[in-house]
């Protein structure tokens, strides 16, 4: 009896993490819903280091708004906000392009970002503000 207490107890505790990586796919953009598009308007924040990349995330997922994230991390001409402008399909770096055309539109004030991604000019967090 005792070990199926056990065995109850480590399946409930092994269903904690399932639940929560379902919940966090389930959060995360699916290409398949979103029309397809040649143009995005797109920000983005860059950092040669890991560590002040992921610093910025932590901030965006407190609450900051993306263009004053960027503002203050951001180490690259796309400075002011991290705004990009329209970009099109082919004009970007491979990992930035792919990953940037999986989002959906959001707002500075609520981004929907990019895990971490890495280019040949560091690693950047992107989001989409227009489609077309």
């Amino acid at each position: 009896m005792g070990k199926d207490t056990k065995k109850g107890k480590e399946k409930a505790t092994k269903a904690k993490p399932q639940t929560k990586e379902k919940a966090e796919k389930s959060s995360a953009p699916v290409s398949s819903k979103l029309k397809d598009v040649n143009s995005i308007q797109v920000r983005h924040i860059l950092c040669e280091k890991q560590s002040k990349a992921l610093e910025a995330k932590e901030k965006l997922d407190a609450g900051v708004a993306f263009n004053v994230v960027a503002t203050e991390y951001s180490e690259d001409k796309a400075r002011n906000g991290g705004s990009l402008g329209w970009m099109e399909r082919g004009s970007m770096v491979g990992a930035f392009q792919d990953a940037a055309f999986l989002l959906p539109i959001s707002t500075c004030a609520k981004p929907i970002c990019s895990p971490l991604t890495k280019t040949k000019f560091g690693y950047h967090i992107i989001m989409v503000e227009a489609r077309k």
